[in-house]
């Protein structure tokens, strides 16, 4: 690995923070514009990975033979609906409403690229949330302001403290980046 200069495609604070605990050297370097549509007939599992392979192209061109460029992307699906980052408030809470009580799935679709290879995959966690009183969700919405997280949460927030009562996969992929199955794949890519 020491061979490759990574870079991460994201301004996420959360991937960052994730990245760095694996104990790798990166750079940040994200490039403006990447649309992040998709079809909508497409299996709502299959979105994440599908938006990161986009977000990767343009840096195809621009990399050289030792850079690793890691692109990701995270959704939230309940009801066969991507639940993507909330417009507003009453995008939040109609969200968050929608989680109470259920159980639905975080999918984080990442894609490794260098100039030889790419490898892409996602990661599937089933979450699932107690009752969520309307004073509650507008609690959250109101001190944590989740306009930046898909589904309208951050399972490290106060949210996820009082409402998360079930979890069936990566608590890190629901951060957002799947960190054990990534240092896994940059290892089976670089090593």
């Amino acid at each position: 690995m020491n061979n490759y200069k990574i870079i991460l495609a994201s301004n996420s604070p959360r991937r960052k923070e994730l990245l760095a605990g694996l104990d790798l050297d990166f750079t940040v370097k994200v490039l403006p514009g990447i649309d992040e549509s998709y079809p909508d007939d497409m299996p709502k599992t299959e979105v994440a990975q599908y938006i990161s392979v986009k977000k990767a192209e343009p840096y195809k061109a621009l990399i050289a033979d030792d850079e690793l460029v890691i692109t990701a992307d995270t959704v939230v699906i309940c009801d066969n609906q991507v639940l993507g980052k909330p417009k507003d408030a009453e995008d939040a809470h109609a969200m968050l409403s929608m989680l109470s009580g259920r159980t639905h799935q975080v999918v984080t679709g990442v894609c490794l690229t260098t100039t030889k290879e790419q490898r892409q995959f996602s990661v599937v966690t089933n979450v699932t949330f107690d009752e969520l009183t309307p004073q509650e969700i507008d609690y959250y919405i109101e001190h944590y302001r989740p306009y930046d997280k898909a589904g309208a949460y951050g399972i490290q927030e106060w949210i996820g403290y009082v409402g998360v009562t079930r979890l069936e996969g990566s608590y890190f992929n629901v951060m957002g980046f799947p960190v054990q199955r990534i240092y896994k794949e940059i290892n089976k890519l670089l090593c």
